[in-house]
């Protein structure tokens, strides 16, 4: 085997891509790039029968999205192609032959009602049905058959399977996460590997392609891990060099118990996929992080926590950063609990780092669906970079600072009846004066000017800046009042304070 580094990913095309398999994608192409490695996309659709439509565009664009393209894959052509396993199927059957050639494996012509029948009396005497060296040889295969019979069933096209023949042993196995596994071969099944219709099953195809590859390290999801030790013994009986492995621990629910799925997030209100899906039969739409409003940095950066701690107090890393952090070392071994909150507390911290000018363009989007005039787009950048870090998404910025660009048609009840007394028009009448009189209109301009009369009438300021504030907003809310004054302007200032004697006084 090659010491260069080469992993990859090989997702299934059966549907939308599950953030367990972005995650899974995420540690691959982070190891790779430590290591100045190659990270490959390889797509795993032998079961035709489960091929959904729309499904590899779909990984693909999630990968990008998330700013981890792969190196080598379909459109991307290494030395390795093709990258789709259905179009490499002519080259398993001489590999399942070499295998039947050195005895590693056999033809089993055993019918489909014969197995039932088999599983049926083993649950007859409470048993678990298991084809194996225990009862092999009460089939019909070529173990039991002579070459002649075996032969001439192949010549006249019954439908056979080629099964792996495990030897009987003490298998030990290193997992990089797991370290040391042992195994007794004794108690696996023979696997079929093979069919006469000339695919290969999973199994076959995945340890013949990772050698083809040249993968240098599996790296891949817990629930490969019962397939550790039967993708071992296939190596040594091809007298191959065995890639290394790290199974990654599976993403629970939030409560801890089980395996995160579709279900908990339609339950719970969150998304389990990087990208909207809409299912190409029934129509189903199920929702994404990108369309739900997270951003991808803030996307990788909580994929990354699932599982890998850089064992330090720094949560926030770029994908640079994790990339010089990350190391199989430091992936945990037990379950990581998805928590939606702590999802978005990474968004948050995420969207107070973007550019006032691309939150602002996206507000600006959002301004407009709502058909809000909202001026220029420097002054919608202006009103994002306010408000940005109480925001978690695009959609918060509206509730946040919708008052920028409408009044106020309503008053909480609450802060009116708290801040609006009797004499409060009277107070605001005189503040009006202030801010007309007013030369200087920016923030630190009108500050001084209220304040300054606030302090030479010895009247306490609560009694003008809650009104003021109610009057500009409708609540006790937002950013400091004086900028929201200079923002609006001070006729709209103005407006707005008459606005609210009207209706409160």
């Amino acid at each position: 085997m090659s010491t260069d580094v080469r992993v990859r990913f090989a997702p299934s095309p059966t549907g939308p891509l599950h953030i367990g398999g972005v995650r899974t994608a995420l540690f691959n192409y982070l190891f790779a790039k430590k290591h100045n490695g190659t990270f490959i996309l390889r797509i795993e659709d032998t079961d035709q029968n489960r091929y959904v439509e729309g499904a590899e565009n779909y990984i693909v664009e999630a990968l990008n999205w998330c700013n981890i393209p792969y190196d080598e894959g379909p459109s991307k052509e290494g030395n390795c192609g093709p990258y789709r396993q259905s179009e490499r199927k002519d080259m398993y059957r001489a590999f399942a032959e070499e295998l039947i050639e050195k005895e590693a494996a056999y033809y089993a012509f055993d019918t489909a009602e014969e197995l039932a029948q088999a599983r049926s009396n083993a649950e007859a005497n409470k048993e678990t049905f298991i084809y194996n060296h225990n009862n092999r040889l009460s089939f019909t295969n070529s173990l039991t058959l002579s070459k002649e019979e075996v032969q001439e069933r192949i010549d006249r096209g019954d439908d056979y399977t080629v099964r792996f023949k495990p030897e009987l042993k003490t298998l030990n196995m290193y997992d990089e996460i797991r370290k040391g596994i042992e195994i007794d071969t004794s108690l696996l099944d023979d696997k079929v590997l093979f069919k006469s219709d000339g695919m290969p099953t999973y199994h076959l195809a995945n340890v013949v392609d990772d050698h083809e590859m040249k993968i240098s390290h599996v790296i891949r999801g817990e629930e490969w891990l019962p397939s550790m030790a039967l993708h071992v013994l296939l190596y040594e009986s091809f007298g191959w060099e065995r890639p290394k492995f790290a199974h990654l621990p599976l993403i629970l629910k939030p409560t801890g118990k089980g395996k995160l799925s579709k279900r908990d997030g339609d339950k719970m209100g969150f998304s389990v996929f990087p990208l909207e899906w809409k299912d190409p039969k029934s129509g189903e739409i199920s929702t994404g992080f990108r369309e739900d409003g997270f951003l991808p940095e803030a996307m990788v950066n909580i994929l990354a926590f699932l599982g890998w701690n850089p064992g330090t107090e720094q949560e926030i890393f770029s994908l640079d950063e994790l990339v010089q952090a990350f190391s199989l070392e430091k992936v945990n071994s037990s379950g990581a609990k998805y928590d939606p909150e702590k999802a978005k507390w990474f968004q948050q911290q995420w969207y107070v780092k973007q550019d006032d000018a691309v939150i602002g363009a996206a507000f600006a989007k959002a301004l407009q669906e709502k058909n809000i005039s909202y001026g220029s787009q420097e002054y919608v950048n202006m009103v994002a970079g306010l408000v940005k870090e109480r925001a978690v998404f695009t959609e918060d910025l509206f509730e946040l600072a919708g008052f920028f660009f409408t009044a106020p048609d309503s008053y909480d009840e609450k802060n009116a009846k708290k801040s609006w007394k009797e004499d409060t028009n009277e107070t605001m009448s005189k503040v009006i004066e202030v801010i007309k009189n007013t030369d200087d209109d920016s923030a630190a301009g009108l500050s001084t000017a209220v304040k300054g009369w606030i302090t030479s009438q010895e009247i306490g300021f609560g009694k003008v800046m809650m009104p003021l504030r109610l009057a500009l907003v409708g609540s006790l809310m937002g950013p400091d009042v004086f900028e929201i004054a200079s923002m609006v302007g001070k006729e709209e200032t103005v407006k707005r304070i008459e606005t609210a004697m009207e209706k409160l006084g």
